[in-house]
């Protein structure tokens, strides 16, 4: 039966059992990172903030899961808190509203409660938020200001968002743009960047754990190199034998069901972060205020996509890759090999994905579907901005994430999707190609 297999399905196998053992022996059991050292004592700590700034004298509680455990804690004058646990293991944390100060509350789509596992030997960052400002005092003051030009803020955090999702949707649309494949399964590779990340800079190789900047860069050249033998073990062959796109559509919907839940079983059910840069105090810039990790976001994630622009501009891969997206037979007749230009977009889509995911959990926190939250927000990304269209892509990123984040100025915080979809219906419905997509004669 072995011999079947070609001489890429035998890697494409290979990488898969050797990707579930690696994090298998990283993960261990479900919702326990690290589980070569289930024991030993920890810690978990975080800075309590309102409009960025911290809050003083709130009660948190840290529980244990089983409830063996329980202790509660105020935060300090800058709003850090910190507890020490006897044991790894899952635990929740809990702010007391009752201590809150006047014009500050717990945030509606979690109510001051955050589950975390928190690991043996180091201390776990916990992320929890506030609603409101703080009133009196300088501090206060600026962030009445902000919260008065609250849209500067929201415009800043949606534009940081939209190059994130621009990461991911680059490599989706470029993808359809060769292949005509609408992937399902994209979301997963985002997740398998912050999950490779998340294991190298916390659970460690070996038990040696490196710098994030060393992990990114270790999942990203393996999210890509994943995202190549995906093609050549499965979209490949299914090209070659004829497949319709409606059947590799749904092949892509399996692959990404038996990923993701492959991720729950190995990494468990809890959000967990990242043990460089989790906590930072905010930078007051005037109108907003960032965290330094954010303002690295933000001019990383530019200097990439600048960087994929001037490769699809300025090189002959690049070029080619457009050749093929604009008319692939046309392409494949004026000598461009089509099969290598898709493995290249395979590879580069993939790498691209894996980078968002671990930008997304450096900002926010990695779980095992973090890449299917964000699916749908990726496909009305590159469909408003025109499918096939790699630029297309970067500019319906950028406007759906200043629509998610401008959107809670009028809408509940739950709901600030919805906008972003909404305008995109519009949108299509008067000009179906997208934003910068090519208008196309049926019939």
């Amino acid at each position: 039966m072995y011999k079947k297999f070609t001489g890429a399905n035998r890697l494409l196998l290979l990488l898969i059992f050797g990707l579930a053992a690696v994090l298998s022996s990283a993960v261990g059991d479900p919702g326990a990172a690290g589980a070569q050292d289930d024991a030993g004592a920890t810690s978990a700590k975080g800075t309590l903030a309102a409009s960025r700034i911290g809050v003083p004298e709130v009660e948190i509680t840290v529980a244990s899961a089983d409830g063996s455990f329980s202790e509660a804690v105020l935060t300090g004058e800058d709003g850090s808190w910190e507890v020490q646990l006897p044991v790894a293991g899952d635990y929740t944390a809990t702010i007391n509203p009752d201590t809150l100060p006047e014009g500050v509350s717990v945030r509606e789509n979690d109510g001051g409660v955050r589950e975390f596992s928190a690991n043996a030997g180091r201390p776990q960052p916990v992320l929890l938020g506030l609603d409101g400002a703080i009133e009196g005092g300088a501090e206060a003051a600026g962030a009445s200001r902000r919260n008065d030009i609250r849209w500067v803020q929201l415009t800043v955090d949606g534009l940081k968002l939209g190059l994130i999702l621009g990461m991911m949707s680059i490599g989706l649309s470029l993808i359809f743009g060769t292949t005509g494949l609408v992937n399902f399964a994209h979301g997963e590779l985002v997740t398998l960047g912050a999950v490779l990340a998340f294991w190298f800079n916390v659970t460690g190789i070996f038990g040696i754990e490196v710098h994030l900047i060393v992990a990114a860069v270790a999942a990203v050249i393996l999210s890509g190199a994943f995202g190549g033998l995906l093609n050549l073990g499965v979209w490949a062959p299914l090209r070659r034998r004829g497949a319709s796109l409606i059947s590799m559509l749904v092949v892509s919907i399996g692959l990404s069901i038996f990923i993701r839940y492959s991720f729950q079983f190995q990494y468990g059910a809890t959000s967990r972060t990242f043990r460089d840069f989790a906590n930072q105090r905010v930078v007051d810039l005037g109108w907003f205020a960032l965290p330094p990790k954010d303002m690295w976001i933000i001019g990383f994630s530019l200097a990439v996509l600048i960087g994929v622009g001037l490769l699809l501009q300025r090189t002959r891969m690049g070029k080619a890759m457009r050749a093929v997206s604009d008319n692939r037979d046309l392409a494949e007749s004026s000598g461009i090999d089509v099969e290598r230009v898709i493995m290249l977009v395979w590879i580069a889509g993939a790498g691209l994905a894996g980078l968002g995911g671990i930008l997304n959990g450096i900002t926010e926190s990695t779980s095992w579907d973090t890449g299917f939250r964000l699916l749908l927000l990726t496909f009305a990304a590159t469909t408003l901005g025109g499918l096939g269209t790699a630029y297309g892509a970067l500019l319906g990123s950028v406007v759906v994430g200043l629509l998610i984040q401008l959107s809670t100025l009028v809408v509940p915080a739950d709901l600030k999707n919805l906008g972003a979809l909404f305008v995109m219906i519009f949108i299509l419905l008067i000009r179906p190609q997208g934003l910068l997509g090519r208008a196309e004669r049926i019939g």
